[in-house]
């Protein structure tokens, strides 16, 4: 009859052959370095990548370069409020600084001018759709009114035909502008080179 081999045991067997290679680790580890780099320049845009890049070994700095790439691309997106504007604008600052390809500083200029420009279009689409949308929630702010014997004042968003009305309106905006955003993104992929 054969011996029984414990857990361990077979599981020492199977991993018998694998080595841990310090080359990987090491660069794996400049990679998620260059991702903690790149949250603390979204976070204080005066940091520098340029001088951070620089003091990094030579063998890790294309994943140092990497790291900071990925998360920094990852922040072309259409904002939310005006807040985040500043973030994506350094995105943009950065990555023209890892990608370091002067046909790459006319799209951060295109990003900076698309940004603001969306958010001002979001500005004016909300206004008109409410200023269009306005008589028929009156009319329906009459109609509860009359229905309950008093004044009822209604939230455009509380009334179902408004928000689909509001949503079919601004994805139609975001969509324009998503595309632009996207070939933004595009670009950056397009040109950066780890190296």
């Amino acid at each position: 009859m054969g011996r029984i081999k414990s857990a361990l045991e077979i599981a020492l067997e199977r991993t018998e052959s694998v080595k841990s290679d310090k080359a990987s680790i090491d660069l794996y580890g400049a990679k998620q370095l260059g991702k903690k780099l790149a949250n603390e320049y979204l976070g204080d845009s005066r940091k520098n990548l340029e001088g951070e890049l620089a003091k990094a070994p030579k063998e890790q700095r294309a994943s140092l370069k990497q790291g900071i790439f990925d998360v920094l691309v990852s922040q072309l997106t259409l904002p939310l409020s005006g807040d985040d504007q500043a973030r994506i604008e350094a995105a943009g600052r950065g990555l023209q600084t890892v990608i370091n390809d002067p046909r790459f500083s006319a799209a951060v200029k295109q990003l900076r001018e698309l940004v603001s420009r969306y958010l001002g279009e979001v500005t004016r689409y909300e206004e008109a759709i409410t200023r269009q949308y306005e008589p028929k929630l009156r009319a329906k702010e009459e109609e509860l009114s009359r229905r309950m014997g008093r004044q009822v004042k209604l939230d455009p968003f509380q009334d179902p035909e408004f928000a689909a009305f509001y949503n079919q309106n601004m994805n139609a905006l975001k969509g324009n502008y998503q595309a632009l955003i996207d070939g933004i993104a595009s670009e950056a992929r397009r040109l950066f080179k780890a190296e």
